[in-house]
């Protein structure tokens, strides 16, 4: 796989969240909820802090929420963990 020219475009969760909407990867975010995200699942792109915000490469969080599968509504304290993808 080719790397992509010129550096990393590093921007805080806010824009993270308004970019992901604006390009229409996903319908609604917010940053609130991309720091649960950063958190809890391993394979979110590494978080760089600056300052008291944290910063992501927008080149590698646009594959990764592109390849997310989401599961609105899965009440997991109810449920349990989701069914794996197939």
């Amino acid at each position: 796989m080719t790397e992509p020219e010129g550096g990393p475009d590093m921007v805080s969760f806010r824009e993270l969240a308004r970019r992901l909407v604006a390009d229409g990867v996903v319908e609604t975010m917010s940053h609130q909820r991309l720091s649960k995200i950063a958190r809890e699942d391993p394979g979110f792109p590494p978080v760089v802090p600056v300052g008291r915000s944290n910063v992501v490469d927008y080149r590698l969080a646009l594959p990764f929420f592109r390849a997310r599968v989401t599961r609105p509504g899965w009440r997991s304290d109810l449920k349990g963990s989701p069914p794996a993808a197939e």
